[in-house]
């Protein structure tokens, strides 16, 4: 289920969760609102957590506290899993708050319409929100994606078979892919 949001605002603060979890890719740091996740990102070191907890503070307008129950205790479990090989999305309850427009359109048709284990092409992601000519916006909107992994960006490659970019970095993406069987898994 995915909740619908938009960007905060108006001086409304919005409570936020977040911890550091472990995972097959390294420390994710995960943040949710009572809407749902709102945040996931990669390679959770000290100084990347100190970065997203200011951000999301000002983004949302309330100081972000540390918990790994109550609203993301859900998450966890089913990143666990995710992370543990069980095929399937994520499927969890989203606040697309940090993300508007464009991007949120594409991100919303990632989410909705590339299942787990499958590829789409930059190109054709942007043909199917309506833009055949916005490749290259859809790589953007894919490098600013706040939901990486559970709104899955990690699988949309070249039209030529190559990997793209990726914002956790290719040797992640592959990970990722080879998670969902789409790439073979690394040898060591």
């Amino acid at each position: 289920m995915e909740i619908e949001a938009g960007p905060t605002g108006g001086g409304r603060a919005v409570p936020v969760e977040w911890t550091v979890m472990e995972s097959a890719i390294g420390p994710l740091f995960v943040a949710a609102t009572g809407r749902g996740l709102v945040r996931v990102e990669f390679h959770a070191d000290t100084a990347r957590r100190e970065q997203m907890l200011a951000r999301l503070s000002g983004q949302l307008g309330a100081e972000p506290v540390e918990r790994s129950s109550g609203l993301l205790a859900g998450a966890i479990r089913r990143l666990d899993r995710y992370f543990a090989g069980e095929p399937g999305d994520v499927g969890l309850p989203l606040d697309w708050s940090l993300t508007a427009g464009f991007n949120r359109q594409v991100l919303r048709e990632l989410a909705t319409t590339v299942p787990y284990g499958t590829v789409v092409g930059y190109g054709e992601l942007a043909r199917r929100v309506g833009q055949p000519g916005a490749a290259q916006a859809v790589g953007a909107a894919m490098g600013s994606n706040p939901l990486p992994v559970v709104v899955p960006c990690h699988r949309v490659v070249e039209s030529d078979g190559g990997l793209g970019g990726f914002g956790g970095g290719l040797e992640t993406k592959r990970q990722l892919l080879a998670l969902e069987g789409v790439l073979p898994a690394p040898l060591f």
